[in-house]
């Protein structure tokens, strides 16, 4: 299949949302022509000491959104997050929208599933998502055209968006001093990421591309938007040209010695779910702990 072209014409009006617990950015994008909008990656918030859940950043989405009078069609989850636990189903309930993920969320139910020792009552079939994207997969945002391309390589499911002039790229690539998404979860690949990371650097160079991540490198102030220009000339893992072996042989070493994220554990366990939390016999919000299993 001939992969859709951008329309550069169309620049949707991009609000971004920061959550600091997991240096998470979350986003509204709204169709420049009607109220339509789609949000892109919400957090719920976390708090393990306490095993407590709260809906602040989400909440701040849905306030937005109401006071500028949009209308939520889409909530997109660029992949099965593992660093953060989804808002995606607290949104949907208080002011709709469909929810969508890649088609290979199935790999990583399959996966992760038998890690959580999941009985047969979880489904391996992403049907708790409202949509499967395929790669090259078109949809409309309002007026907007938009489509979606699989990326796979920090995890199998992984999926850029793109709405008109803009880009939004999950994990696959942070700012240009940031670099590049870790490539060793289960069912991640280096040599796939590096071959996802050149057909996002395909596009024009005059998009915008909006990342998943920031963490401040140098300590500088946190930002999340780039160009494809910007990321293909400067970003420190890939820009410039730099051969796919390098890549690999890179990120490999740097995987090596990289830590756990500190919520990868609940974090899949919901977001595997489409954001629902699982429940014990009684009915009551639970989460397993797993031991030496990642």
């Amino acid at each position: 299949m001939t992969q859709p072209k951008p329309d550069l014409s169309v620049k949707p009006e991009v609000t971004a949302f920061f959550d600091a617990q997991s240096n998470t950015i979350s986003y509204v994008a709204k169709d420049p022509a009607s109220p339509a909008c789609a949000v892109i990656d919400p957090v719920m918030e976390f708090d393990a000491a306490a095993g407590r859940l709260t809906h602040d950043g989400s909440n701040k989405i849905i306030a937005f959104i109401q006071e500028h009078g949009l209308t939520t069609e889409w909530i997109i989850e660029t992949h099965v997050h593992a660093d953060h636990l989804s808002g995606a189903p607290y949104i949907q309930d208080r002011i709709g929208g469909r929810i969508g993920i890649g088609e290979y969320v199935i790999t990583v139910q399959e996966t992760f599933g038998k890690i959580f020792n999941e009985g047969t009552e979880f489904e391996r079939d992403g049907s708790q998502f409202d949509r499967l994207f395929t790669d090259n997969d078109t949809y409309q945002v309002g007026q907007m055209a938009c489509f979606a391309l699989h990326t796979p390589g920090h995890t199998p499911a992984c999926m850029v968006h793109v709405m008109g002039d803009a880009v939004f790229a999950g994990d696959t690539l942070f700012m240009p001093d940031g670099g590049s998404a870790r490539a060793d979860f289960p069912g991640g690949d280096a040599g796939q990421l590096y071959d996802s990371i050149q057909r996002i650097l395909s596009l024009p160079d005059e998009m915008r591309l909006f990342i998943c991540h920031d963490y401040g490198p140098n300590g500088r102030a946190i930002a999340w938007e780039t160009t494809i220009g910007e990321e293909r000339a400067a970003n420190i893992h890939v820009g410039a040209g730099k051969s796919r072996d390098e890549f690999i042989r890179f990120r490999t070493e740097r995987d090596a010695e990289l830590a756990m994220p500190a919520l990868i554990l609940p974090s899949l366990q919901v977001n595997m779910r489409g954001g629902d939390v699982p429940a014990d016999e009684d009915g009551n919000p639970t989460l397993k702990i797993p031991l030496n299993k990642l």
